[in-house]
């Protein structure tokens, strides 16, 4: 069953990919370091049965896949969007159009429009999964964190509305929210993990007394590629450790 992931460097990627690989022949993975083609190899090397795909665009990446010989008689059954951008602090009256623009596309429209690409061939097929990897933030929003907060949410809701429409084509799509997992781009081990004072911040936060692990969060996405349970769809599953 081929799976589409992206950002696979960063996020839910370093977890995600392990497991899928583990259930499936073939995994799809788009990045952002991959226009590089040694990162391409570097990444296949370390990763047997990951196809790194050069392109950036959700049209790149669908025209890469349209060619690609692993499904020549398998079609893509499963994507997860797992979306990343920089956070950037500020209060709401500091925060410039541009930072607003840029994490709209990157974490709302590059989902939105490869999804608009690929879901017309799942719904002839009548089969397919969605995962969209979002944020919990918007449980508790935190001062500085507006644009995050803000789209992330809108991302989610984006996913609620396909899950009904691309039900009655058989099609599912879940959403997973993390907060305090692990990951160099929000929650570095540098000040998370390798201090005292870091870890005594997660401990204060999180009822589970720790960031979540990426091998965890895997496993769960893997869970909702897998279709062993094809009667759970437009679900939004926190990966929390029990915040807030």
């Amino acid at each position: 069953m081929p799976v589409l992931v992206t950002n696979v460097c960063e996020y839910t990627g370093p977890g995600v990919v392990p497991a899928l690989l583990r259930d499936h022949a073939v995994v799809f993975c788009h990045d952002r370091s991959f226009a590089n083609v040694a990162a391409r190899h570097s990444f296949e090397a370390a990763h047997p049965g990951a196809v790194a795909l050069s392109g950036q665009t959700p049209s790149e990446l669908v025209t890469q896949l349209g060619s690609s010989p692993h499904l020549a008689s398998v079609p893509l059954t499963a994507v997860v969007h797992n979306d990343v951008h920089p956070n950037t602090p500020l209060p709401i009256e500091a925060i410039p159009a541009d930072h607003f623009q840029g994490a709209w596309q990157a974490l709302y429209m590059f989902p939105v429009q490869l999804t608009q690409l690929l879901l017309p061939a799942m719904k002839q097929a009548r089969q397919g999964r969605w995962v969209f990897v979002t944020s919990a933030r918007h449980l508790q929003p935190e001062p500085g964190f507006a644009v995050a907060t803000s789209i992330r949410a809108a991302t989610t809701a984006f996913a609620q509305a396909l899950a009904r429409e691309a039900a009655p084509h058989q099609v599912q799509v879940n959403v997973v929210e993390p907060n305090y997992l692990y990951s160099e781009a929000y929650y570095p081990r540098a000040t998370f993990l390798d201090t005292e004072e870091g870890r005594a911040r997660i401990a204060a936060r999180v009822p589970m007394g720790r960031l979540g692990d990426p091998a965890e969060v895997g496993e769960l996405i893997a869970f909702l590629v897998s279709g062993r349970s094809t009667f759970v769809t437009g679900q939004v599953i926190g990966f929390t450790g029990g915040w807030p």
